[in-house]
């Protein structure tokens, strides 16, 4: 029985989820042992403190969220270490990452999507995560013409959490409106909210807020309640189980980087606005959102707006930076993947419920935006996912 010891935050969402998946593979394999330490145990006794302890209970394993890693005394140990990545990854161990770029760039194509102008983000200093967050938020921006308005909470790594409401009040008002805020993760995007309430900031109307993780506590306390960017990491948990149980049995011996995804974007009452100038545009997207499911024309559009086919699709391409025909597909596939890692639906019914009428259809076009067909994406990404699907 292999014997793990953990060194991680256990209140937050996402190592919880974390924790799931590496706890569901232990259980595949023979159940292991597990042993919690808290992160305020290394703090009271340092490195040398989790190394006896480590030594004491005869650990096989680490999985340990550290800001500054070690190496010398971790490798005392001489056992295999999977690090939480903080202020960057680590050559020498393996590195529990994530895709923070393009978490990034999809933060930024969603409120480019819905009309926004005016960009902010809110991150925390010396993070790898939140700084690759907002470089992937930036670049995509900036492709489109359009600046970044930046603040980052530059205190001392044991009171991250913690923020000056006066100084994020200030630069909240400073802000042009409306404003798309992108915030580093969940934590973040509450204080932003927070902060709103206190200086009468209307959310989603003055700033819309998105956040990552998913924390469904963090994002309902916060009123309104956070969108918020759903991240692969339950899956990403297994993946680290089974890369530790590799490295115990010497199946490999070099360190390997998992990279958790972000997957789709849980949307709620912080981004439900369209900050689009045009009022006839704001008609089509609203109606877009509570018809994409039926059979949705573009000529059925147009009859909803008093213009000509001609001059709506010129104005809606101009507000949302894509055509008619494109913004539709994309939402539909936001659905229909939102669908395949949230539902038992098959895959013929959910392509119906996300407004595709020919399931051949969308599975190409699936492909296309994902590079895998959408059994190849369930399979990888909904947990717990054993059903067996075949494509038509």
């Amino acid at each position: 029985m292999a014997k793990i010891l953990l060194l991680t935050d256990f209140s937050s969402g996402y190592s919880r989820n974390l924790l799931k998946g590496i706890v569901r593979y232990s259980k595949e394999v023979g159940n292991w042992s597990f042993q919690r330490m808290p992160l305020y145990y290394r703090m009271l006794y340092g490195e040398n403190g989790v190394v006896e302890w480590a030594k004491k209970w005869q650990a096989d394993a680490i999985i340990a969220q550290l800001s500054d890693v070690n190496i010398e005394l971790l490798n005392d140990l001489n056992i295999p270490i999977i690090v939480q990545n903080y202020r960057d990854r680590n050559k020498a161990v393996s590195n529990l990452t994530g895709d923070y770029f393009n978490t990034g760039v999809m933060a930024a194509k969603f409120f480019l999507n819905r009309g926004y102008r005016n960009f902010a983000f809110y991150g925390f200093k010396g993070a790898i995560w939140s700084r690759e967050r907002a470089d992937g938020y930036s670049h995509e921006i900036e492709k489109q013409g359009y600046k970044l308005a930046v603040l980052e909470n530059d205190n001392k790594d044991k009171e991250e959490w913690s923020y000056n409401h006066t100084v994020l009040g200030n630069w909240l008002q400073s802000l042009p409106k409306p404003v798309a805020l992108f915030a580093c993760d969940d934590h973040f995007a509450l204080q932003i909210s927070e902060t709103c309430n206190v200086y009468n900031i209307n959310v989603p109307d003055d700033i819309a807020i998105l956040g990552v993780d998913n924390d469904d506590l963090l994002c309902n306390i916060s009123d309104p309640p956070l969108s918020s960017i759903v991240l692969d990491v339950e899956n990403g948990g297994y993946n680290a189980g089974k890369l530790l149980h590799q490295l115990i049995t010497k199946e490999i011996t070099e360190p390997f980087n998992i990279v958790v995804n972000p997957l789709i974007i849980e949307r709620r009452k912080s981004t439900e606005k369209y900050a689009v100038s045009d009022k006839n545009i704001r008609t089509i997207l609203n109606y877009i959102e509570k018809n994409y499911a039926n059979h949705l024309s573009v000529e059925e559009l147009v009859k909803q707006v008093p213009l000509s086919r001609r001059v709506l699709e010129k104005k809606f391409k101009e507000e949302t930076g894509e055509s008619l025909y494109q913004y539709i597909q994309n939402y539909r596939i936001d659905q229909f993947t939102r669908l395949l890692i949230t539902t038992d639906y098959s895959l013929f019914e959910a392509a119906l419920q996300s407004g595709f009428e020919n399931y051949k259809n969308v599975s190409r076009v699936f492909r296309k935006y994902k590079s895998l067909s959408p059994a190849e994406y369930r399979k990888r990404y909904k947990c717990n996912s054993s059903v067996e699907e075949i494509e038509y």
